[in-house]
């Protein structure tokens, strides 16, 4: 019989310790599918830093290297250049990349650094128990916000896409989601050409991913859904700012 749906082979055989109806499974997926479709599983190396993430070593079949808080692509950078026919990927939150991790972000990508960064945007802290994140919208409500995010105190939330796509040295900045199968299918094309960017020396790519918090965002698994499609791809609309 053959078979046509299985497990990547850059992905390990072990449950997840996200909590249900996350979708990083879903993100974790896409990315072991690149790695496998480019055949470079054995010269692949992730980064992780603090947040959700903070295991993601034991669900990839390459070398991983845990990363402080929002210092991945810092991180990134040394094993690149030290290393530079490696294919060196972060993977982050937006509490790591878009707060703590500005900086490290901004300066990578203004650098042209020749590394893959997937972003992973779920518009709140989730590890630390669902405070407000830098990319949580107008009105959301969050531990740290119970009334709803208020601009005039909170200030806006950063558009990372929109921002970075303004850099010279970055060679892709694109915003998908997984929420359903046809933006699942355009999350894996843009997965994959950020890799293929970095193997063809193009410098920094991004691929923002809109994901769902149900834990932190109190709801159900199809009720997180519905609410990302109603509120941050209002917010944050879909689409490539730089390629």
């Amino acid at each position: 019989m053959a078979v046509v749906f299985k497990r990547p082979e850059a992905l390990t055989d072990i449950s997840t310790h996200y909590c249900p109806g996350c979708t990083h499974g879903i993100i974790h997926r896409l990315v072991a599918e690149t790695i496998d479709e480019l055949a470079v599983e054995g010269k692949t190396v992730g980064v992780a830093p603090v947040g959700c993430s903070v295991l993601a070593y034991n669900y990839f079949n390459c070398d991983m290297i845990q990363a402080p808080h929002g210092r991945a692509p810092a991180v990134a950078t040394g094993v690149k250049r030290a290393l530079p026919e490696n294919v060196v990927f972060t993977y982050q939150g937006d509490g790591d990349l878009a707060a703590i991790g500005t900086a490290e972000t901004v300066h990578a990508a203004a650098r042209g650094e020749n590394i893959t960064v997937i972003f992973v945007n779920n518009a709140i802290y989730g590890m630390t128990g669902g405070q407000m994140a830098p990319t949580t919208i107008p009105g959301q409500v969050t531990q740290t916000t119970p009334y709803g995010r208020d601009v005039s105190y909170s200030g806006n939330p950063i558009r990372v896409c929109e921002m970075l796509a303004t850099l010279d040295g970055v060679a892709q900045a694109e915003r998908v989601s997984v929420d359903t199968v046809p933006h699942v299918r355009a999350a894996k094309k843009a997965i994959l050409k950020a890799f293929q960017n970095q193997i063809d020396q193009k410098g920094f790519s991004v691929v923002e991913v809109l994901s769902t918090c149900p834990t932190n965002w109190g709801l159900s698994p199809v009720e997180a859904l519905k609410w990302l499609r109603e509120n941050l791809l209002t917010y944050y609309p879909l689409g490539e700012f730089k390629s």
